[in-house]
């Protein structure tokens, strides 16, 4: 198993995040589009939008928007500012409360192989897929609590704007609503 590189370990008490900050930066030029849906227990779906409008050798600023499930947006956007290193920050885990494994994950735009952290507390737990070829944010983020699934946040859309002289990368498809997302573990 190919575990994330000891490179990228941030505290001595974490594991290794997925990405380094030089790699979410790679992975994260302006126009990177990302859309989430976001389902929680007895709740509508949310959606979100997140384009990366400005970007230099330390920092982002996104655009975030709320949007329907065909992308229209609702609402006027916000913008957030993130350094390179607080976006990887974000994946380091406690090494004595977290697995890491390699799984395959299906999602709206195609078939990942992702590193799939699993965070435990007790009666929850939370679980990070992170794509390999998408270096940034988890890819599928969900939160148990009592044997329950109680959120999920996917991705289900990924465009990132093509380097000069070649074509962009497009992924992603409209996600029907699915009333399976919030079920018992079993």
């Amino acid at each position: 198993m190919a575990l994330p590189p000891e490179s990228h370990r941030l505290r001595p008490d974490h594991l290794p995040t997925p990405f380094s900050a030089e790699q979410i930066r790679h992975g994260c030029p302006v126009g990177r589009t990302i859309r989430l849906r976001e389902d929680g227990a007895g709740e509508e779906p949310k959606f979100r939008r997140i384009i990366f409008t400005e970007v230099d050798g330390e920092a982002s600023v996104q655009e975030l928007q709320a949007t329907d499930a065909d992308g229209t947006q609702l609402g006027e956007p916000s913008l957030g500012h993130s350094t390179w290193l607080d976006l990887q920050r974000h994946a380091s885990q406690p090494a004595n409360a977290t697995t890491v494994e390699e799984v395959r994950l299906g999602l709206p735009f195609g078939e990942f192989d992702c590193w799939l952290y699993t965070v435990g507390a007790p009666d929850a737990e939370l679980r990070f897929w992170f794509a390999k070829e998408l270096p940034g944010m988890p890819v599928r983020i969900e939160q148990w609590v009592d044997g329950s699934l109680a959120a999920r946040t996917l991705m289900i859309d990924n465009a990132t704007p093509p380097a000069a002289g070649e074509q962009g990368e497009v992924w992603g498809s409209l996600v029907e609503k699915d009333e399976s997302v919030l079920k018992t573990r079993g």
